[in-house]
């Protein structure tokens, strides 16, 4: 079970006597025990990715074998933490170290001494299949089911009573028809690499509702989808995260910091702890899980915290919630597979990447889905996977980009132009798109109103219709074109300025919810259908703009969401009159 380093180049190392060991297993490198994982074997030689910093380490040292996968520990506790890429908890690492982990720490990612009021839900004798619930802990405001594992299968021989245990004590024994009894426990661990199986995938169903308008309305994505957020540096995308992690209506969050800056994971840190979550009014970490693996960590540790984090997200799937996952970003994730691949010398793809990225990237976001979770409970979950992609230059004609618009089926493509203009979400109206829309169009209908996909359409007509303008007023100017024309253009200004751009930083546009979004969309609208009327009947585009209604309709973003039903109202009868339109009447 020991082997000896006899090459080091980086994070790759390569140590023979290793025959008989597997394809991704677990290691101990050298004399302080680095973490490691074998991603090569020829004959009796390992080549081992090492998941901390190899210097000091020599030819020679010993390599000692686990006989396991790289895994990830499940069980009540993990709401709330902060974890490094091999799961690692943080917080505990800066208790115990300080501020710099040193190389070789080990830390248990769930604390053994903390004990968790138990609520047995099986009894003896009852069928123990995959998935079946044991019984209960409540994990904060979330009730964590503890279900029986995978590879278990049998009949409850015995249940522990209602009490305090910890993750290591025996809840549970299962005998299956051989008679062999498998104890169960809180704690277990799974293979991060591996997918947990599910019974059934469903068809998409309700969106995830993020507060963005230019998102939910736009470019909406359902619970249990995939989505890409490309764009170049300083266009907003892990600010666009932020959003998305904080204002989801997801039950639970797991937010992977893949070799982003440091200070960005700071922000997170400081900020989620401070804040509500809009729909429990608890502290919002009580419902997240962060991964960080920053750009000074590790490089190799980098490749494993997107798997971690999905791994996670699959587990509290299981128990039938809503999660989703943010990964910050993928470009960094396919760096970290390129630097590794180049030291293994291997025949690299295109710009350098390994010719298994494709495949690497679609096995990931394929994890996501809206499923039927194993059990006899019929229970339904869903892990929405949303990755930021950091293309070089802001060119989405790179790899990383194009392998993952192959997979996902909503692209938010994040505009540089837009951000320097400070117009954000910087998500480019007419580049980016969403497969959802028809899938979600019922929930809306039945949520908020019936013209929901009316009105989408029309403001998207809008919006494509200034685009084809904007070449022409750029050669003969604005005003040789006809009033109808100069309406849309002055419409498509309202749709931007008032509903497009939404202020992350603003407490009352930083989230919008879908009654004020429809809301929003119903006043734009029936102010583009009165204001045709108008121009038909004579009025000239000028005098449109002038009137008092188009004041309060760039302001619709700034009212607070209690303050709306009111200020809707008030601005409709403000529109009526300004087009002389009966009260009660319609054009």
């Amino acid at each position: 079970m020991t082997g000896r380093i006899i090459r080091i180049t980086g994070p790759v190392v390569e140590a023979d006597g290793m025959r008989g060991a597997l394809m991704y297993e677990v290691v101990h490198v050298g004399g302080t025990g680095l973490i490691g994982e074998i991603i090569g074997l020829s004959e009796d030689v390992a080549t081992i990715q090492v998941y901390e910093d190899t210097t000091g380490l020599a030819p020679g040292e010993s390599v000692e074998r686990t006989g396991a996968p790289l895994s990830v520990e499940l069980g009540p506790g993990l709401l709330g933490m902060v974890y490094d890429g091999i799961q690692r908890p943080l917080e505990v690492v800066r208790d115990e170290m300080g501020d710099f982990i040193l190389r070789g720490a080990s830390f248990p990612a769930l604390d053994r001494e903390r004990t968790y009021v138990f609520t047995p839900v099986a009894a003896p004798g009852a069928a123990a299949t995959p998935g079946t619930i044991v019984g209960t802990v409540q994990e904060g405001r979330f009730t964590h089911s503890v279900l029986v594992p995978h590879e278990t299968e049998g009949t409850f021989t015995h249940v522990a009573g209602a009490g305090e245990y910890t993750v290591t004590t025996e809840i549970a024994r299962v005998t299956d028809g051989d008679g062999t009894e498998m104890p169960v426990t809180m704690l277990r661990r799974w293979p991060v690499r591996e997918a947990r199986p599910v019974a059934e995938k469903q068809k998409p169903g309700d969106p995830l509702i993020t507060g963005q308008r230019v998102i939910d309305t736009f470019f909406p994505i359902v619970k249990g989808g995939t989505a890409a957020v490309p764009g170049p540096f300083g266009a907003g995308k892990t600010v666009v995260q932020h959003q998305l992690a904080k204002w989801s209506d997801a039950d639970l969050i797991v937010y992977v910091g893949c070799g982003e800056r440091g200070n960005e994971l700071a922000d997170v840190l400081r900020q989620f702890p401070a804040l509500t979550d809009p729909t429990s009014g608890e502290p919002l970490m009580g419902r997240t899980v962060l991964i960080g693996n920053t750009s000074n960590m590790p490089v190799a540790a980098r490749e494993a915290s997107v798997y971690t984090g999905i791994t996670i997200a699959e587990y509290y799937r299981d128990m039938g919630y809503d999660v989703a996952l943010m990964a910050d970003s993928t470009s960094r994730w396919a760096e970290a597979m390129r630097e590794i691949s180049g030291r293994l010398e291997e025949m690299p793809g295109e710009h350098g990447y390994p010719a298994y990225l494709a495949s690497r990237l679609a096995c990931f976001y394929e994890r996501a889905g809206n499923v039927t979770v194993l059990g006899p409970s019929g229970r339904r979950g869903s892990v929405s996977v949303i990755g930021a992609v950091s293309p070089p230059g802001g060119d989405f004609s790179e790899p990383v980009t194009q392998n993952t618009l192959r997979v996902v089926r909503v692209f938010w493509a994040l505009d540089a132009d837009l951000a320097h203009e400070r117009h954000f979400p910087a998500v480019n109206w007419l580049t980016s798109y969403s497969l959802y829309p028809d899938d979600v169009e019922g929930w809306w209908n039945e949520h908020a109103g019936d013209r929901w996909g009316e009105m989408r359409s029309s403001m998207m007509s809008i919006l494509q219709k200034e685009s084809e303008l904007e070449e022409i007023v750029q050669l003969v100017g604005p005003d040789v074109l006809p009033e109808d024309d100069k309406l849309s253009l002055h419409i498509a200004e309202f749709i931007r300025e008032s509903f497009l751009i939404q202020y992350a930083f603003d407490p009352a546009d930083t989230f919008c919810a879908p009654e004020k979004q429809y809301r929003m969309m119903q006043l734009i609208t029936d102010y583009a259908r009165y204001g045709r009327e108008a121009v038909a009947g004579g009025m000239a585009v000028s005098a449109i703009a002038a009137l008092p209604v188009a004041a309060r309709l760039l302001r619709l973003g700034a009212v607070p969401d209690a303050d709306f039903r009111e200020y809707f109202e008030k601005t409709e009868r403000v529109m009526k009159e300004a087009f002389f339109i009966p009260e009660g009447g319609a054009i």
